[in-house]
């Protein structure tokens, strides 16, 4: 078991495939004109394997594949597969505008649930947002997922002044529809232009959605990232990713892979260590994992605390969410 000096056992390992995408959402690419990661550089489809292999074996039962956009990754279908024959609950994160093209994969996989990425449901807000005209094609395969019995949570990083007045419309989208929103908290990365002033807490959005429906609260694991809610009568449910007004730290279990083979041991962590290079060169790469997982702090990376009103972005030493993976 990989256990931190808080106790936490870690057994869920999120994968980047890719710091490429195919959107261009501000808050997550510094600009539009990224340059990405050489493919020499990423870990390739064997190397992806065998790391993820190792930590399987000290405990690991939950891979996410993350981007980037994963779906974008070349050989993603076969790194999905090759995953899915491990003894772990196999899930990703997408943007869903590739979704249509890999339904039959993720079928033989025997992935069931994905989180896709949805800050709006107004077309031109969405081309604002992303700088591509596909919201049509995101809207098409979410209902696509759903009508095949996935189960489908769509991630909304709601910004004050940009999409805040969209949180009731969002929440009447679950009525009829078995579709999961999960609002986040706006959260600080390098050059995502964040301000303290655009984050919508999690009381503002529940105070918002009272004032409307009648709000159900629901059983949370000790290891959700998400606050879980219903609305009387609703066919889906709701949630809230508090990361900066109420953060979950006290229950991570979390570790995190970037697509060039670093390990990050928190979302915000300034540290990574380099287990690509070390793998490449034979070396054993479990002291490191260990190592790693170790030196995390307790919360936030130890950058920052809830009193985000104070955070001076200047101060943070991170990357940008895309080079991280979501």
């Amino acid at each position: 078991m990989i256990t931190d000096t808080y106790n936490r056992v870690h057994n869920y390992l999120r994968i980047s495939l890719t710091d490429n995408c195919n959107l261009r959402c501000f808050y997550c690419m510094p600009e539009e004109d990224y340059e990405f990661t050489p493919s020499a550089k990423l870990m390739q489809v064997d190397e992806i394997e065998a790391i993820a292999k190792i930590f399987v074996a000290q405990g690991v039962n939950k891979i996410r594949l993350t981007g980037g956009e994963p779906l974008v990754r070349k050989g993603a279908d076969e790194i999905i597969l090759r995953l899915s024959k491990l003894p772990v609950n196999l899930t990703l994160t997408t943007n869903a505008t590739r979704l249509h093209e890999f339904v039959d994969v993720l079928e033989q996989a025997n992935v069931r649930s994905l989180n896709i990425s949805l800050d709006t449901l107004q077309p031109e807000k969405f081309q604002l947002i992303t700088r591509r005209n596909l919201f049509d094609k995101v809207f098409e395969n979410i209902h696509l997922l759903i009508n095949k019995n996935f189960h489908v949570k769509v991630n909304v990083v709601v910004m004050k002044g940009l999409n805040d007045n969209e949180i009731n419309d969002f929440i009447e989208w679950t009525k009829d529809t078995n579709v999961h929103v999960r609002f986040i908290e706006f959260m600080p990365f390098e050059s995502n232009r964040w301000t303290s002033n655009k984050v919508f807490t999690l009381k503002e959005m529940l105070e918002t959605i009272a004032k409307k429906y009648k709000i159900i609260t629901l059983q949370n694991d000790v290891h959700d990232t998400a606050k879980n809610y219903k609305i009387e009568n609703h066919t889906g449910t709701f949630a809230v990713i508090s990361t900066m007004s109420a953060p979950f730290c006290s229950g991570c279990n979390r570790m995190r892979l970037t697509a060039d083979g670093k390990m990050k041991n928190c979302l915000f962590s300034k540290k990574e260590t380099d287990l690509l290079t070390a793998f490449r060169n034979g070396e054993d790469i479990l002291p490191l994992i260990y190592k790693s997982i170790l030196s995390k702090e307790k919360e936030l990376g130890g950058q920052f605390t809830t009193d985000f009103k104070n955070i001076h972005t200047e101060n943070l030493h991170n990357r940008s969410m895309i080079s991280i993976g979501g």
